[in-house]
């Protein structure tokens, strides 16, 4: 078959890479000048490092096993986490068990709470007894107290915002579930993944392997619409680098683009148009900031106060080598929101000036002339909002 997949991040890709395993004639359109998606990469101190920050956990299967079949399997490489928790006005670590019990912010009571709670979740097997409860009310009504309103809440007022308590709690549930299967060892310490060479070393063998068997990749190539003729998909309209329209006729055609961009390309049935526009997606803003010093001690920082006009500090060489990128130390800055909040349309500029007087409460000597260089990335659809009952509002795969 001629297949058309539109968008070359990891799922058109991957898509790609398996359908010309299997002898199809595929080719791939993406918009961006560049592929891999939300996992693309930007030039930082001689090496690649990603738009937005990414890591694998010990159970992201599908990624894991795409990377055996690529036969690069042994450029996976496995790093100890540091996780800190910002809330009433101190760093908190609390990568392990153990660091809960020294979470003074709360009553301890309320610590071994917070650690029995999540051990109550990680032992639910079967997620779908939970769709129909939310995050928020499930939470309040097993965990409550400071456990809850300290630590959780905030954690999904940050991520949600305004529809944090919309969230189903089989979100909550796999993230209980990731995290405890990347724990190792007797002291459960935290085991993240990342490529050597960035997650390019995937994105250029699904390439180099789509090319070797006949499969195209264009760039810089947005597809405008899907040509249909008396209901089935024929091919896609396509404007070219040079500006110049195309059409080209295709068997079948995949989509990776997301459900609210999709309506865009090709009329749909009322019914199948609103189970995809049901669901509501948040942007996020990434700032990567190359230092001279690090900020803190930790990889990951999770923020629990609602002072603080981001979500959370990412700082990339807490795990990886700052070796890899000119001796700088990397941090990143992350916030999802709504598309309409006044954020998300600030400039680079205009975004440091709100983020960076906040860097002190984590590093009392944090000075602005520290920053070397700095990195502005915004994604329009960067996390759904997934509420009660989700698995029933998704459509089918194929469409009607």
């Amino acid at each position: 078959m001629k297949i058309g997949i539109i968008g070359a991040g990891a799922a058109g890709l991957a898509a790609a890479f398996d359908l010309t395993e299997k002898g199809h004639d595929v080719t791939v359109y993406e918009s961006a000048p560049f592929v891999g998606g939300q996992a693309s990469t930007i030039p930082v101190g001689g090496s690649s490092l990603e738009r937005g920050y990414h890591h694998l956990f010990t159970n992201d299967e599908a990624i894991l096993d795409l990377m055996e079949d690529l036969d690069i399997y042994d450029h996976m490489k496995w790093y100890p986490s540091k996780v800190g928790t910002y809330t009433s006005g101190k760093v908190y670590k609390t990568t392990t068990p153990i660091d809960l019990l020294r979470l003074d912010a709360i009553p301890i009571i309320d610590r071994i709470k917070l650690g029995l709670f999540a051990m109550r979740v990680k032992r639910i097997k079967d997620w779908k007894l939970l769709e129909d409860q939310t995050a928020d009310f499930w939470l309040r009504e097993r965990l409550g107290g400071m456990a809850y309103e300290k630590v959780w809440a905030p954690l999904l007022k940050g991520k949600f915002g305004d529809f944090y308590d919309q969230i189903g709690m089989p979100w909550f549930w796999s993230k209980i579930q990731t995290r405890f299967a990347s724990r190792q060892g007797i002291r459960q310490r935290e085991m993240l993944g990342y490529p050597d060479g960035s997650f390019d070393t995937i994105f250029d063998k699904l390439q180099a392997s789509i090319k070797s068997k006949g499969g195209e990749i264009h760039i810089s190539t947005p597809v405008i619409k899907i040509n249909v003729v008396d209901d089935v998909a024929t091919g896609l309209k396509t404007v070219t680098p040079d500006g110049e329209e195309f059409d080209r006729d295709f068997d079948c055609i995949l989509s990776t683009v997301p459900s609210f961009s999709f309506p865009d390309l090709v009329d749909l049935p009322f019914e199948y148009k609103e189970r995809l526009s049901s669901v509501h997606y948040l942007a996020a803003v990434v700032v990567i900031l190359e230092m001279t010093d690090a900020l803190t001690d930790f990889y990951w920082m999770n923020i629990a106060d609602p002072d603080i006009p981001f979500l959370g500090l990412i700082e990339h060489t807490n795990m990886l080598p700052k070796e890899w990128y000119g001796g700088n130390n990397i941090l990143y800055m992350t916030n999802y929101l709504d598309r309409e909040d006044p954020i998300y349309a600030l400039s680079q500029d205009e975004l440091l000036d709100l983020y960076l007087p906040h860097l002190n409460k984590f590093n009392p000597k944090f000075q602005r002339s520290w920053i070397k260089a700095t990195h502005y990335n915004a994604l329009s659809a960067a996390q759904p909002i997934i509420g009660t009952n989700y698995s029933k509002v998704i459509p089918d795969h194929r469409t009607p």
